[in-house]
């Protein structure tokens, strides 16, 4: 999971004003919680959208990329970069890598499967939550239900990202009806050391939230990633990430869209 934090504001849609609802304790909740999100998983639909980030990935540029979701994995073609339109040897490029993913299909899903997008990061998170962290007691906050956490100190973390998520302190809002997540944020109070400074050190205020809004049943995308992660890692290699994605405009695609379509569409 800190490989999310290392890669990964209200601004969603509001929900109307709700009491919070007699479905069990915090920990109840955000079992059930799981359980759905692992649930819809199985069942998720593909999306174009677009996509605006500015991090490691882009050299520190702001990219304005649109996305096409298939089973293989997501189609990226570059639209803009720091706000101008690419010039005509940028996208003569583009249309140069997008034609070779078409000509290797394979190879395409290979790499997109060695790479766990935001969804399967926050899915990951939440599949220990349940036993990493003391929960506070669900209270309403303009039509979801909160829910803050702290480290369980009865936890025993079973890899370095999970020691240093298991640190974190932070909340959640989550839809009271669906019971699914829309927004979570979590922040390192105090450095986390590992090996003795040689395997890891993250920094005190490294933090990380996303956002999550509903499309439609039972689709609930990820539409905002921030994340600051400072320290050092793997033999005082040098650690100082900054992320934020922003993802809009969906659209629905067909489930069975192969490689060469939505490429096709990327183009468009």
């Amino acid at each position: 999971m800190l490989c999310m934090m290392l890669a990964w504001p209200f601004s969603g849609v509001c929900a109307p004003t709700v009491a919070v609802p007699q479905i069990g304790s915090a920990k109840q909740i955000v079992e059930k919680l799981v359980a759905n999100e692992d649930q819809a998983a199985l069942h998720k639909d593909h999306y174009a959208y677009l996509c605006k980030e500015r991090s490691e990935r882009t050299g520190g540029h702001l990219w304005m990329e649109k996305v096409v979701e298939t089973d293989a994995g997501k189609v990226r073609m570059l639209l803009e970069e720091d706000g101008k339109p690419l010039n005509p040897e940028r996208i003569a490029q583009e249309r140069g890598r997008l034609a070779a993913i078409v000509a290797d299909p394979t190879a395409f899903k290979k790499h997109s499967q060695s790479i766990k997008d935001d969804e399967a990061h926050l899915r990951q998170m939440l599949a220990f939550a349940p036993r990493a962290y003391l929960f506070s007691e669900p209270r309403e906050d303009e039509g979801f239900l909160r829910i803050d956490f702290k480290p369980n100190p009865d936890y025993v973390p079973q890899s370095i990202e999970q020691r240093v998520l298991h640190n974190m302190t932070g909340t959640m809002l989550i839809d009271p009806i669906a019971l699914r997540l829309h927004y979570i944020a979590a922040r390192l109070p105090a450095d986390v050391s590992i090996g003795y400074g040689l395997l890891a050190v993250i920094h005190a205020g490294s933090n990380f939230s996303a956002m999550r809004d509903r499309l439609g049943q039972p689709d609930w995308k990820t539409t905002q990633v921030d994340a600051n992660i400072d320290g050092r890692i793997i033999f005082f290699k040098s650690v100082d990430r900054k992320q934020h994605v922003e993802h809009s405009n969906f659209v629905r695609v067909a489930n069975d869209l192969s490689v060469a379509q939505a490429v096709s569409l990327a183009e468009q």
